[in-house]
């Protein structure tokens, strides 16, 4: 069975594999963007990643161009922002689709894997928990801030 650690995805700064390393740790993976509504929640999620870090969790975001062009950026646009704005140490990945035809194939098992909705990602800031076996343990929408008290409790559960 695929897990989330087995996909090779690309870092932002040229990493071969990005998620290979975090193996073991409980992920909250987020197709993200720097010109959305929803991108205040970077700060959010800093702050999530920080408090846990030590616990064996880890925020991982996905930045995606493909909801009203909002991530426009290059690699490093992308990466200053984040950093600059929101302080953003977490890993981030390149660049990628999370849905359509260049869907990244992590994102074709992430969408497809775990108990609630399945199919298309929806907008931006989409989250899914990811637990230390690399399954997908629970989905949220866009608006599921990183303090959502559903969240945490999955949150701490998993941890």
């Amino acid at each position: 069975m695929p897990n989330f650690f087995g996909f090779k995805v690309g870092g932002i700064d040229g990493e071969p594999d990005l998620l290979g390393p975090l193996r073991g740790k409980v992920i909250l993976a987020v197709n993200v963007a720097s010109r959305c509504g929803y991108t205040p929640q970077y700060a959010g999620l800093q702050q999530l990643h920080e408090e846990t870090a030590d616990q064996g969790f880890a925020v991982v975001g996905f930045p995606c161009n493909q909801f009203g062009a909002q991530e426009p950026g290059t690699e490093t646009e992308i990466k200053d922002f984040c950093l600059t704005r929101y302080g953003v140490t977490f890993p981030l990945s390149a660049k990628i689709e999370v849905n359509g035809p260049g869907r990244h194939p992590l994102y074709a098992w992430l969408t497809q894997s775990g108990p609630g909705e399945k199919g298309d990602i929806h907008w931006n800031f989409e989250k899914f928990l990811v637990g230390r076996d690399g399954q997908v343990l629970q989905r949220y929408p866009s608006g599921t801030k990183p303090t959502d008290s559903g969240l945490m409790a999955d949150l701490a559960d998993a941890i």
